[in-house]
């Protein structure tokens, strides 16, 4: 029987594979290095097909103000323009509403929450894990890791990915632009590609993601969108007239695609800390959730023998290569097509003129539906 299990990042992710298990049983503590509501770096794009999942689990995006998006439109570096339907839609959702309400919803389901506890050390003995946050000792039977993109715990587990610089940064606004709201814009620019969609109360999310040399070259942020971003004259039009609600943007850097290990010393790994799909492909927020959905499946087939420990992770290692191996595969091919000029101009070509390419391309963005 599972006595005890420990989630270490209170994201999306994590959180719902809190009520999950909380719901199936189990007793969990998520462990949180903020405090909420906060902002994070995010397209803040869902693909419906979480939206059975999250059913099953009482959660209704909608009820906090998720916005539907069902059209796509795609532009090149130099301003050329396409518009289709998404094939399978989608919401948008801030990750400031959505993660402090799954937050307030996974303590009222009885997910114990400890905020501003950002994990130290973390050691697996005698098969149990020793977990040691600034403010806290823990033990568990199994440890969920959900800590985004990058973190300590990632350094003390000695990850490859750690010991090589990332070319990416990532840049969010929020901002108020006329823009339809049932719309998603991706527009490219020479090194890099920006989204803009609706989250809850009709603001948009802006958020691109660019080479670090590029930023480099130009000194700083404004600079960037000045003289590299505004060449894509949709991208100038946005900068030039949109109200930005923020007073400066929200930053990250090293930004990594490379692979990861699903599972590493016992730990599970779900969300970014699994693996991230390249931004263009929207689905970051969907893959974390149905990796959170997998890890659970795994963890409750698990009878807390030892020896049945070694099954668990390789079920669950297997059902997360399955489900997403191929599509983080994909969205790297994919991002070839983004970022320059000329294969940006294929792209929009491909999208406007040569529809079943474009629905193939698109197809490979998200997964199924599931519950």
């Amino acid at each position: 029987m599972i006595k005890r299990v420990v989630i270490v990042g209170g994201g999306l992710s994590g959180l719902v594979a809190g009520i999950h298990l909380v719901l199936r049983g189990c007793r969990v503590t998520v462990l949180e290095k903020k405090a909420y509501p906060f902002h994070r770096v995010c397209g803040e794009y869902v693909s419906n097909e979480v939206l059975p999942y999250l059913g099953s689990l009482g959660v209704d995006p909608f009820a906090w103000g998720a916005q539907r998006i069902s059209d796509f439109e795609l532009t090149s570096v130099n301003g050329k323009s396409a518009h289709m339907p998404l094939d399978l839609g989608g919401f948008g959702i801030s990750r400031y509403t959505f993660d402090h309400a799954l937050a307030h919803y996974a303590a009222t389901l009885g997910v114990e929450i400890r905020e501003n506890s950002e994990v130290e050390r973390l050691a697996f003995r005698s098969g149990r894990f020793e977990i040691r946050t600034d403010r806290h000792e823990l033990e568990a039977q199994v440890v969920v890791v959900a800590h985004g993109k990058r973190s300590k715990l990632d350094y003390q587990l000695t990850r490859a990915f750690v010991t090589r610089r990332s070319p990416y940064v990532g840049v969010k606004y929020h901002v108020r632009y006329p823009q339809p709201l049932e719309r998603i814009s991706l527009h490219n620019f020479r090194d890099g590609y920006c989204g803009i969609s609706a989250v809850e109360g009709g603001i948009q999310n802006l958020c691109y993601l660019v080479h670090r040399d590029a930023l480099r070259k130009q000194g700083d942020i404004p600079r960037l969108e000045q003289h590299v971003l505004a060449r894509n004259p949709f991208l100038s039009d946005i900068f030039q007239n949109a109200e930005f609600v923020f007073s400066r943007p929200e930053v990250i850097n090293e930004i990594t695609f490379e692979r990861k290990e699903p599972v590493l010393n016992h730990l599970l790994m779900i969300g970014d800390a699994a693996g991230m799909i390249t931004p263009l492909c929207g689905n970051g927020m969907a893959m974390g959730i149905h990796a959170a959905k997998l890890a659970c499946e795994s963890i409750l087939q698990w009878n807390g023998e030892e020896a049945t420990r070694v099954a668990m992770e390789a079920h669950y290692r297997h059902q997360w290569n399955r489900a997403f191996a191929l599509r983080l595969w994909s969205g790297r091919q994919i991002q070839r097509l983004f970022g320059a000029e000329t294969p940006s101009n294929l792209a929009v070509a491909l999208a406007r003129n040569v529809s079943p390419v474009a629905r193939f391309l698109m197809s490979k963005t998200h997964g199924q539906p599931f519950v």
